[in-house]
């Protein structure tokens, strides 16, 4: 099926994406920095089993900042609304870096979350990270820095704060993420990122693949095993040689371990053909050896984001 572009009406805006591919409703959110153009050849590699449908989200590709900045549940919003737009029972989900945000916000709420069915998540983001003590000594360093300016009248104040995110010190100060961006989109990413997931994954009962670059540095693989332990009913595949863009990295790879998922399909032994076939195909899976959708895939019990050139969350 050939790919189309579409508009979806969100909030007096619009929301670009687009379609390809043909089957079950497989819903497709990219990364911060990043646009659905980079999620297309995944798209193609399932098209023979799934009708994708790409989002731009607001702020990225075709689809123009938000009026506001907005919070996770902001977007969250929007994707729970154009999956009610469609004419579909229930849609599975495949998401990189920011998007993993934006799903974990929508598996945690009952208003759309059965209507959600497999999900795969690469890359994903919203797990606390581990800091490093120079983290804390630029933020608090940033914070003895606005304090003169705090205590200015309301009518200085702003203007003073202003020039001060101009300078060259406050910027050095910033991610590289957090630098290049400005007005709403640069509220947009103070939102997103100060915001930790960890306690929406005990209430979460979906069966989940996560799939992930073993090189993986904006998400590093300790935040999928965080992930995998909250979850109820997921199971963690890494790639070997893979970055956050396993998907770009390992494209065949990557899609196989997909379909494979997506389809349901088991190799007759209880093993998914991903999982069991790890260690030949450079994969590696964890706590289960089953990914597929049978009664007993529940992988296991008790147990920032960059675009093509590495840079989103």
């Amino acid at each position: 099926m050939a790919e189309k572009t579409a508009f979806f009406e969100y909030r007096a805006g619009k929301v670009a994406y687009k379609i390809t591919g043909q089957g079950k409703p497989l819903i497709i959110l990219h990364g911060w920095g990043s646009s659905c153009r980079v999620l297309e050849p995944a798209a193609q590699h399932l098209a023979h089993i799934r009708k994708s449908y790409l989002l731009d989200l607001p702020g990225f590709g075709m689809s123009p900042e938000p009026p506001e900045a907005w919070s996770i549940d902001d977007y969250a919003d929007m994707a729970e609304d154009f999956i009610n737009s469609l004419d579909e029972d229930k849609v599975d989900v495949l998401v990189h870096s920011f998007g993993g945000r934006i799903t974990l916000k929508l598996l945690a709420r009952q208003s759309i979350n059965s209507r959600i069915d497999k999900v795969l998540i690469t890359g994903g983001a919203g797990m606390k990270p581990k800091r490093k003590i120079s983290y804390y000594l630029k933020k608090y360093f940033a914070k003895s820095l606005k304090l003169p300016f705090l205590m200015l009248p309301g009518s200085f104040r702003t203007g003073a704060l202003a020039w001060l995110r101009q300078t060259s010190l406050w910027k050095s100060l910033g991610s590289a993420d957090y630098s290049k961006l400005s007005g709403v989109m640069r509220g947009t990413f103070v939102k997103s990122v100060t915001e930790h997931l960890d306690p929406l994954l005990p209430g979460i009962n979906h069966e989940i693949l996560l799939l992930w670059g073993e090189k993986d540095e904006a998400t590093p693989l300790y935040q999928a095993r965080r992930m995998e332990a909250g979850l109820k009913n997921s199971a963690l595949v890494v790639i070997d040689d893979a970055g956050h863009y396993a998907f770009l990295d390992k494209p065949k790879q990557f899609a196989a371990i997909a379909e494979a998922f997506f389809r349901g399909e088991n190799n007759g032994n209880g093993e998914s053909g991903s999982s069991g076939s790890s260690s030949d195909s450079g994969s590696r899976s964890s706590g289960s050896s089953e990914i597929s959708g049978s009664s007993g895939s529940s992988g296991k019990n008790g147990q920032n984001e960059i675009s093509p050139s590495r840079g989103d969350n």
